[in-house]
């Protein structure tokens, strides 16, 4: 990552709001010394959660850090997206909120990126109307990192933004998720599968079937089709399908991780013997909580915008939530936007 960056961070959006956003963004600082955040909300709520954590003594290195003003601003509002309103709401008559004051403050060059935890519709329509897309991008879409069983993370886009796509958009989602990948993995040509259901070229609707055709004949390191299974596995670096696809796919594994910790939770307490057989296994349960912790993969990139923006889980604790905002600055101080760009100068005649 190069040098020090100024990032907007919506403390107000997500289910718990500055309680859990403003101790993430100064543990963040506390590890990056040379970066600053604008704390974007409500004045009062924000030094609220400073006195908080200096008079619960959560953290004394926080506590130490909360008077230093000038790495943590505040750019007051009176105003906070819902999670219940429509984009449309959110464009008309949310104007003076966190997060489109966040975007807003994107787009004038005040800082270089954005995290919200808040509304997933209304963060892509304000951050779509403001910033714009990329050229040679149609649509945004939503890329997130899911664990696999190499010990890394597999790449998956779109997850929900675009819930039917062209075979031309799959293939501009394939150039920004490999982009994606190559700035913060460092991996200099990914691998990139197409989520299908089954591995055969024939396979698959027409629009999954004219993708392949695209992706086979451009310079990205294409290794045809793959599975949902395959996503776990770690066959390739990126994962690229539809938003309809993507989204069941993304909250079938978070279902499925969730069954299999309350299982194991109610079979170790079952009896004596059970516990006493969880004790004497800890540490390989504790190894095993440590992989699937979904806290550690917290942050969704919004591809394709003039801006790097991400998107936290709105049930993130501050633990998740500093997660995402480590994301976004790799992201953008990497520069995900000007790499996006050379693949897609590269693929010119794809798309």
């Amino acid at each position: 990552m190069s040098g020090g960056l100024s990032l907007a961070v919506d403390v107000m959006g997500g289910d718990f709001g500055p309680a859990i956003t403003v101790p993430a963004c100064i543990n963040f600082l506390i590890k990056h010394p040379t970066h600053k955040i604008i704390a974007v909300g409500d004045k009062d709520k924000i030094i609220n959660s400073i006195q908080s954590i200096s008079k619960n003594h959560l953290n004394q290195a926080a506590v130490e850090f909360s008077g230093r003003s000038d790495r943590l601003s505040i750019q007051h509002t009176t105003e906070v997206v819902s999670m219940e309103d429509p984009p449309a709401t959110a464009l008309k008559s949310r104007r003076n909120s966190s997060m489109w004051k966040s975007v807003e403050m994107l787009k004038e060059g005040h800082v270089r990126g954005v995290v919200s935890a808040g509304n997933t519709g209304a963060l892509m329509a304000i951050s779509r109307y403001l910033l714009k897309t990329l050229d040679g991008i149609n649509r945004p879409a939503i890329a997130s990192f899911l664990p696999n069983r190499l010990g890394t993370a597999t790449t998956v886009l779109d997850l929900g933004a675009n819930v039917e796509c062209s075979a031309e958009q799959l293939f501009q989602f394939a150039l920004m998720g490999s982009a994606l990948v190559s700035v913060v993995d460092q991996i200099p040509k990914p691998s990139v599968g197409l989520l299908n259901i089954g591995e055969e070229n024939i396979k698959g609707n027409d629009v999954v079937k004219a993708a392949g055709e695209i992706l086979r004949s451009s310079n990205l390191n294409f290794i045809g089709n793959v599975e949902g299974d395959d996503i776990f596995k770690g066959t390739s670096n990126v994962v690229v399908c539809d938003g309809f696809v993507g989204n069941v796919a993304l909250k079938t594994s978070e279902g499925l991780a969730q069954m299999v910790r309350v299982v194991l939770k109610e079979e170790y307490n079952a009896n004596f013997f059970s516990k006493l057989a969880a004790l004497m296994s800890f540490q390989v349960l504790k190894r095993f909580a440590l992989k699937l912790d979904h806290r550690r993969y917290n942050g969704a990139a919004l591809l394709g915008l003039k801006g790097v923006v991400y998107k936290s889980h709105g049930s993130a604790d501050s633990f998740a939530f500093a997660n995402a905002i480590e994301r976004v600055a790799d992201a953008s101080g990497n520069g995900l936007n000007d790499k996006i760009m050379q693949v897609i100068l590269k693929n010119k005649n794809n798309i």
